[in-house]
């Protein structure tokens, strides 16, 4: 095994990000001096409060492709996916529209599946299609799916497990054309890719901050304003936000995701670039070391920085064993008894044993050269020890 670093190798960037320095900067006064609330506008520390909420909101909004009225902050991408999936199925239902089909796909996340999900005891039909080996959704499945009246259909724009980006833009007019609505979680997407919300027609769209190299506890959803879409907010309160999400709003949080989004803006490119030199880096030593290595999803349409793979012989469990001191993941439901079988993966037809011999690689904004040197070198070692057949020894 290679020396142990001094400190964890981070690579599980899809499941969270480091704060930049520069975002925690920009929340601490907001914690401290600017402490007012931004809903009291009458005094003058409201009033910076709220002047800092909207700057936030126009930086998202700007690397979304939007209107800074068409954000809504929540609490972060699962309250968004929420309040716009069971928002805009009572909002329509009360308003006796007749359409009760909800489509979406079997590699979202467990909140958007939950959310279709548990609109069934509220009368709803959920429809979940299947994706593609690759992790693609096939536009003739979409095209029948709406064959039924359909309220709505949410897709991911990038699955959080394989990296892998459904093609929304070419997704969007088969849906628009059904007369259904369109929800994206972004989360994964944010910073990434480059989005136009306005050009990919979608009417609602969640977005993380800690995805971002953002704070927790803070994300948003974009509600399309023209033509308008209308929700019905999940909890009573205040009414702020719109009247869709009361309560009222984190400034330190907000104003860490409106800093995040405006470096996301100005540095994405660079990022990625990097990014993705290190991702083929780390993909051709462990090709290398490892034969037999598989590569899940899409080998194209897929974010720089996500590497899923299937390794030959050795099961998850046993590689991150062995390295306690990297930081990956496999992706799925853990406890403290047992590693399932990533429902992602068995989508695109992955068995459970292969599954099982599966990790999640992120890499992100800060993960350096010396630290894809440490993974190659330790994964490949360990795939080795594991491949011999001899004990797993745990570095202490």
């Amino acid at each position: 095994m290679p020396s142990l670093p001094n400190q964890p190798v981070y690579l599980d960037n899809q499941a969270t990000t480091r704060c930049d320095p520069r975002v925690l900067q920009a929340m601490l006064p907001f914690f401290s001096e600017h402490y007012g609330n931004p809903h009291s506008v009458e005094h003058a520390m409201g009033q910076t409060a709220e002047a800092a909420v909207e700057t936030a909101r126009g930086e998202l909004a700007a690397l979304l492709g939007a209107e800074p009225r068409e954000i809504i902050f929540t609490s972060g991408a699962t309250e968004a996916n929420n309040l716009a999936i069971k928002g805009a199925a009572r909002f329509a239902a009360a308003m006796d529209d007749k359409r009760r089909r909800v489509i979406t796909l079997a590699t979202e996340h467990k909140c958007v599946l939950e959310a279709v999900a548990d609109l069934a005891a509220e009368g709803f039909d959920p429809v979940v299609l299947p994706v593609r080996p690759d992790g693609l959704l096939d536009p003739e499945t979409l095209r029948q799916a709406l064959a039924t009246p359909t309220l709505l259909v949410s897709v991911m724009a990038v699955n959080n497990e394989t990296g892998v980006i459904q093609d929304i833009a070419a997704l969007a007019p088969i849906i628009k054309q059904a007369g259904a609505l369109l929800h994206s979680d972004l989360a994964q997407a944010v910073g990434k890719i480059r989005l136009d919300v306005t050009g990919w027609k979608l009417d609602l769209a969640s977005i993380s901050g800690h995805k971002i190299y953002g704070p927790k506890g803070v994300g948003a959803l974009y509600v399309r304003r023209r033509p308008r879409v209308r929700l019905a907010p999940l909890f009573s309160g205040g009414g702020q936000e719109r009247g869709l999400r009361s309560g009222t709003l984190p400034t330190p949080l907000i104003v860490g995701l409106g800093e995040a989004a405006r470096l996301a803006n100005a540095e994405m490119a660079q990022d990625a670039d990097r990014i993705g030199r290190l991702r083929a880096d780390l993909l051709d030593r462990l090709r290398r070391c490892i034969p037999g290595l598989r590569v899940n999803g899409n080998d194209h349409a897929r974010i720089a920085g996500n590497l899923n793979l299937t390794f030959p012989q050795a099961t998850a469990a046993d590689l991150m064993a062995a390295l306690p001191q990297l930081c990956v993941s496999t992706g799925s439901a853990c406890s403290s008894a047992a590693i399932e079988p990533s429902y992602v993966l068995r989508a695109l037809g992955l068995s459970d044993q292969q599954a099982q011999r599966s990790l999640r690689i992120g890499i992100g904004r800060f993960t350096s050269a010396a630290e894809i040197d440490y993974a190659a070198a330790a994964l490949s070692a360990a795939h080795a020890v594991c491949e011999a057949g001899h004990p797993v020894a745990t570095d202490t």
